[in-house]
């Protein structure tokens, strides 16, 4: 049986990577309220439906594009059981044709690995280098839940907080589309 703890509104006693410590803190430093539940590792959608359960939320599935000179990033943000289709994404964005980036670039970019992108990537990307795309169907659920960049503990927060105060403050603008 998947494991999933007991909901808390506490930061974790210790943290595995500077993202995870980073989320904790500037969620924290904003006024951002959070529930979170550590898990056993859970790195696809299938995993994340006793999660939701949990927490009483949708989990979001987070896919890390780029274009083919990897010069532009685009964090997409969807609904977990949507499939994507780079055409449509592309042509909505006017942007050229995108596929998923490097696991390299992922880790690297996004400061987590394989499993746990997050929008709360973006505290890493002081250069701005990554464009948020929000799903349509994603942007007006009242509670967005997500990794905190590991692949064993997931949030639910208010999806007003992410996109108006979280974003806002982590110097990112939000895209929504019609996915």
């Amino acid at each position: 049986m998947f494991f999933v703890s007991r909901i808390t509104d506490k930061a974790p006693l210790q943290t595995t990577s500077k993202l995870q410590a980073l989320v904790y803190q500037k969620l924290a430093e904003w006024g951002i309220p959070f529930e979170r539940a550590d898990t056993d590792v859970a790195v696809t959608m299938e995993d994340c439906a006793t999660i939701d359960a949990k927490l009483r939320m949708k989990m979001v599935k987070t896919l890390f594009l780029c274009d083919e000179s990897k010069e532009h990033f685009y964090l997409f943000i969807t609904a977990g059981d949507k499939r994507f289709v780079g055409k449509a994404f592309s042509e909505q964005l006017g942007c050229p044709r995108v596929s998923f980036a490097p696991v390299a670039l992922f880790e690297s970019m996004l400061g987590a690995p394989i499993g746990a992108a997050t929008v709360f990537s973006v505290l890493l990307d002081e250069n701005q280098r990554i464009q948020v795309v929000f799903d349509q169907s994603v942007a007006s659920e009242e509670y967005y839940g997500c990794s905190d960049g590991t692949t064993t503990c997931f949030m639910k927060i208010k999806t007003e907080d992410i996109l108006h105060k979280f974003l806002v403050k982590a110097s990112h603008e939000a895209r929504v589309i019609q996915d």
